[in-house]
């Protein structure tokens, strides 16, 4: 077993020493600059918002993100962006679509949210080769079974274009949020691939249950059992027996880069679960490189 990364600078060393060329990271945020001001302003006031501290750790220009990638071996990464009101998820769509014909490492995206324009923009998306999509039903406070979204989901499954989507409760509870919710979705386009963001912290165990009812249900890394949010949302009893059960269905995620501690944090938190003999260098192999290459088709 390959003991994981020690700093950031460790990285690509640990990646190669695996047999993998890169990373590929399924849950990376870029966004227009006043967008992403607008955001990191929104972690500055954490302790406000969420109780405790969220320092932005690669709180830079987006050039220096965009190196700062490279230097740890990301390979490709899906730049996910996400509407909180109407009339932002079009313009969004066409920036990140843009962002990844300049930037070779990032696979072009798009989002939506519930409004009259929603299925043909997603459409339109598409065909501009969309390869990934990101939906946040905590910060865009929508009822995803909405029926203005019912044709979105079904563009999406029919596509076989996988959408990211944060409908846990973590780190806020909102209106919409919680699988309960998002399983009626599933319910109606069994065939969606769904990637729960998150790994739908904190609840965990009934992610394990939508994955076993549904085969194109997926979970990614993003914070999952690193330190910060082991504080508030601790991995179940049993975890790693879980994950070996669909070690194929596991995406490295991490939220670069609005974390509130270093990248290698995350990598270090899924080694550990190597560590377990039911996963191994094979999980590794297959979570940060070989399902989410699958995923975004790179």
């Amino acid at each position: 077993m390959t003991p994981g990364p020690a700093s950031d600078a460790d990285v690509a060393r640990w990646t190669a020493s695996l047999g993998i060329d890169g990373l590929i990271d399924l849950h990376v945020h870029f966004l227009p600059k006043p967008v992403m001001d607008k955001v990191w302003a929104y972690f500055d006031q954490a302790e406000e918002h969420y109780g405790t501290a969220w320092p932005v750790h690669y709180r830079m220009p987006e050039v220096d993100r965009i190196e700062t990638l490279r230097a740890l071996g990301v390979q490709h990464f899906a730049p996910l962006v996400y509407p909180h009101k109407p009339g932002m998820a079009e313009w969004l769509t066409s920036w990140a679509i843009e962002f990844a014909e300049q930037v070779p490492e990032a696979v072009p995206t798009g989002t939506f949210y519930p409004e009259p324009a929603a299925a043909s923009s997603v459409e339109a998306a598409l065909r501009a080769g969309a390869r990934c999509f990101k939906a946040h039903v905590q910060v865009g406070a929508y009822d995803p079974r909405g029926e203005l979204l019912d044709p979105v989901w079904g563009s999406l499954a029919e596509a076989g274009v996988p959408v990211v989507i944060h409908c846990g409760h973590g780190p806020l509870r909102g209106e919409y949020t919680g699988l309960s919710v998002f399983a009626e979705v599933l319910e109606r386009h069994p065939r969606l691939t769904a990637v729960l963001a998150h790994a739908a912290m904190p609840e965990y165990d009934t992610a394990f249950e939508l994955m076993a009812r549904y085969p194109r249900v997926y979970l990614d890394t993003t914070m999952v059992g690193v330190p910060f949010t082991e504080r508030n949302a601790p991995l179940p009893a049993g975890w790693t027996a879980r994950v070996a059960e669909v070690a194929d269905r596991i995406v490295l995620g991490t939220d670069f880069p609005n974390i509130p501690y270093p990248y290698v944090t995350q990598l270090q938190a899924i080694a550990g679960w190597a560590a377990d003999d039911r996963l191994g260098e094979p999980f590794l192999r297959a979570v940060l490189h070989d399902t989410p290459a699958k995923l975004l088709s790179v």
